[in-house]
């Protein structure tokens, strides 16, 4: 089969297809015979070399944390799929530093769930890692701070991937959005119900526009465009601060919290998010599909400022 390889650190270039053999599924696991799978920044920085000095050194990295596709095999004692149910499903590859992207996939039968009625494999791919994120920062929120209908959440990226699924789904819990991004984002999100706010290059700025709609200050924020400290002056005193990488998360102040998202696989989640796509209260985004062969094209497509939606790559 094909597989996705980094052997040498560099540019899209390095991301190239190797021949591997077929893997087999152990207890609890299930093969997927992939139909998408969605590029993401980690693979982008992974094959750059940028996370070089926290990975144990090996020959080769396969990339990809998720999949959209069939289900081929089974392990011993998975009866919660069968071969020929359509699944989607999320690793977290720096557990396994063996990712999704190739011709198939082994995966634990309780990190993958049916996929979403309705959807193709292109559009349901991007919901696993960006969408789980999302909902278990704002799960976080609920169970920390208590964070529930008519609450105020502050998202920071709300066009990026996780912004966008994150920015649906507080809306949908009754949540009050503050959802920061570029202008040209502006009807986009505002079409969702969110407020809207600019972003700026100082994050001080940014914490003083969203004062001026929330004088009181933010519940929360969940800052997925990473800018950090600058950003707590627009939470309440004993609010919530979420990151979702550990340099950009400030020092607590005023009693607020800080979070560290790390997604984890979880089949139920993906059931849930599977179910409100299907519903139509999850809308999906593809900036653009590769076939594998192409993923040099696809790394390089995804490494643009400014994309919007998903770089996935077809099988």
């Amino acid at each position: 089969m094909r597989a996705v390889l980094v052997t040498t650190f560099g540019g899209p270039e390095q991301a190239r297809i190797a021949r591997t053999d077929l893997p087999v599924p152990g207890p609890g696991q299930v093969r997927i015979r992939n139909e998408a799978l969605a590029v993401h920044p980690a693979d982008l920085a992974v094959r750059a070399g940028h996370l070089a000095a926290l990975l144990p050194e090996q020959s080769a990295y396969r990339l990809g944390w998720d999949t959209a596709g069939v289900v081929d095999a089974v392990g011993a004692g998975v009866e919660s799929v069968r071969p020929g149910d359509r699944v989607i499903g999320l690793i977290h590859w720096f557990a396994s530093r063996n990712g999704t992207h190739g011709d198939q996939a082994v995966l634990p039968a309780d990190a993958v769930a049916p996929a979403p009625a309705g959807l193709t494999a292109a559009e349901a791919v991007t919901l696993p890692l960006n969408g789980l994120t999302a909902l278990q920062a704002l799960d976080t929120a609920a169970d920390t701070i208590g964070l529930r209908e008519g609450g105020t959440l502050l998202v920071t990226g709300a066009a990026g991937g996780v912004g966008h699924f994150a920015t649906q789904l507080a809306l949908h819990r009754g949540l009050r959005v503050i959802a920061v991004a570029r202008a040209g984002d502006r009807g986009q999100l505002l079409a969702l119900g969110a407020e809207f706010v600019e972003g700026a290059e100082d994050g001080a700025d940014t914490a003083a526009a969203v004062r001026e709609l929330v004088p009181a200050g933010v519940d929360a924020v969940l800052d997925t465009a990473l800018t950090g400290a600058p950003l707590l002056a627009a939470v309440r005193a004993d609010g919530l601060f979420l990151a979702v990488r550990p340099p950009a998360a400030p020092a607590p102040e005023r009693g607020i919290r800080v979070h560290v998202v790390d997604v984890r696989p979880d089949g139920g989640g993906l059931a849930a998010l599977a179910e409100l796509a299907e519903g139509g209260a999850l809308t999906t985004r593809i900036a653009a599909a590769y076939p594998l062969d192409q993923v040099a094209a696809a790394h390089a497509h995804a490494a643009r400022g400014g994309v919007r939606g998903a770089v996935v790559l077809t099988v």
